[in-house]
């Protein structure tokens, strides 16, 4: 019998094959996984000769599982993840009081994560874990209380609470702002002189871009032939966002997630209010059927209550 076939398999070694197959390359996982690429390299190599087969076919630009693989990967995704969820709670019972809840990126950055710290001054105690993805969230998910989400109204689920609406405008950077005011940049007054402008815009293709995005508002002002000088496409929001405060064009932002740096001046609505689009979507924030009830969640609820309340009154929802 070869005893060094009979002993277990190091979980950091199987965490590190997880992360390769999941991101299709070492060096994705090493980023994932904080380590560097040769320690990952290490790890499966350690691996395979562990179990005496290959786990990957190294291509040039990526790698693909062999059929050892395939098979290592089936037993291990879930197995991982009851792990997870299992020191979550333990953590959760035996430490410090905490709230789970999952948003999308874009929220998170831009709305979330910078109003986070008053509820931190007042509530020092608890700990708030944010799991930020576009992946939609099963709604008996075990190891989540709170999903953020944007939905129609018709699309929200018993007992979700709405925090604000959703308004399209366009923005621009302070910089080009200047720009514009001195005359080193076309005059940007009216809509039509967005054709000699570079537009923003989501390459996004969930149900919401249709009315989100640069081709609705355009077609909303009776331009909807107009091409501007050029096109930036980005992924998420919150990079339309970045992209406009360098300067670099104009966004159809989101006005409640960027209603603060408009009343710093970071950001410009060059067609001031008369900008604005009402959009059907709106924010929501929905308990999952498993959280458990307790005094830490109930006191993060009534904080984002009082933080939607003002967001609805900067947007113009309420007085």
């Amino acid at each position: 019998m070869n005893l060094g076939r009979q002993r277990p398999l190091v979980l950091d070694h199987l965490r590190s094959f997880e992360a390769v197959a999941r991101r299709a390359g070492f060096g994705a996982a090493a980023e994932e996984l904080h380590v560097t690429q040769s320690a990952v390299s290490r790890q499966i190599k350690s691996l395979e000769d562990e179990l005496g087969a290959p786990l990957f076919t190294r291509g040039t630009r990526r790698v693909e599982l062999t059929q050892a693989g395939q098979l290592l990967l089936r037993a291990i995704t879930p197995a991982l993840a009851r792990i997870d969820s299992a020191v979550r709670q333990i953590r959760q019972l035996r430490g410090r009081a905490q709230v789970s809840l999952s948003t999308f990126p874009s929220f998170a950055s831009l709305w979330l994560l910078p109003r986070l710290p008053t509820f931190e001054k007042g509530q020092p105690a608890i700990d708030i874990r944010i799991s930020a993805t576009d992946r939609l969230l099963e709604l008996d998910d075990p190891d989540h209380d709170l999903v953020l989400r944007q939905i129609r109204p018709e699309d929200a689920p018993p007992g979700a609470v709405r925090l604000f609406g959703e308004v399209c405008t366009p923005v621009i950077g302070a910089s080009l702002a200047d720009a514009i005011g001195r005359g080193a940049a076309p005059p940007l007054k009216t809509p039509s002189d967005l054709v000699d402008c570079t537009l923003i815009e989501m390459d996004d293709d969930r149900a919401s871009s249709d009315v989100l995005g640069w081709p609705f508002w355009l077609q909303q002002r009776g331009l909807s032939q107009l091409e501007p000088r050029r096109w930036i496409s980005v992924n998420f929001t919150h990079q339309q966002v970045q992209t406009a405060l360098a300067g670099q064009g104009v966004a159809l932002a989101r006005l409640p997630l960027i209603h603060e740096a408009l009343e710093r001046g970071d950001l410009i609505e060059p067609f001031g209010r008369e900008g604005r689009m009402t959009s059907p979507w709106a924010y929501w924030q929905i308990a999952l059927s498993n959280a458990r009830a307790r005094p830490e969640l109930e006191s993060f609820v009534a904080w984002l209550q009082q933080a939607a309340q003002e967001t609805r009154r900067a947007i113009g929802e309420e007085g």
